[in-house]
């Protein structure tokens, strides 16, 4: 029962934000007592928080592609980020990004915020090792420094992904890429 509350938690609240949704939201969207939400979870603070942790789990493999040496640097940052086009696409830009609907809605609490805060910041060093690579190839064009410029394509992502979801379209991924890859890379 607690995995059928964690996936509907995590859908619910993706789709409706946390302020948008209540416990009994979520218990019915796992088909489960409302009473029975306290047996697995203190609050839906708690629940956010695990969905928050599954949200960024899932998006492992995505993560890890940075990583794979196998493929040219500045080929594996454009498939990343396709790949997060992609998804977002398939959800027809509704929802936009769990994390970047809780960095707005959940900045006031603390553990959120240090949570999110960490989230942002391995995400920018997995982007970050991945540039560097690209520079070491002689494939960074700009002269910044692979950190801040991790830093400003994570700042970058999120901010087009809440433009899309505006929008319901993918236009403001394909000006991300556009500017990304025809102004960074070689």
């Amino acid at each position: 029962m607690r995995e059928q509350l964690l996936e509907a938690g995590l859908r619910t609240l993706h789709t409706q934000g946390f302020n948008g949704c209540a416990v009994q939201d979520i218990t019915q969207a796992a088909g489960v007592p409302k009473g029975s939400f306290y047996n697995h979870f203190e609050s839906k603070e708690a629940l956010a928080m695990a969905a928050l942790e599954m949200f960024w789990v899932n998006g492992t493999a995505r993560r890890a592609l940075l990583a794979d040496d196998s493929i040219d640097p500045v080929e594996r940052l454009r498939q990343h980020f396709q790949k997060l086009s992609k998804a977002l696409a398939k959800i027809k830009y509704e929802r936009g990004c769990m994390i970047g609907n809780f960095s707005s809605e959940m900045s006031g609490n603390p553990e959120f915020r240090e949570r999110l805060s960490k989230i942002y910041a391995d995400w920018s060093l997995a982007l970050e090792r991945c540039i560097e690579d690209a520079k070491s190839a002689g494939k960074l064009k700009a002269q910044i420094p692979p950190k801040a410029l991790a830093a400003f394509l994570v700042n970058a992502w999120e901010g087009a992904v809440l433009r899309s979801k505006v929008e319901l379209n993918g236009s403001a991924m394909e000006d991300f890429e556009q500017v990304v890859f025809a102004g960074f890379f070689a």
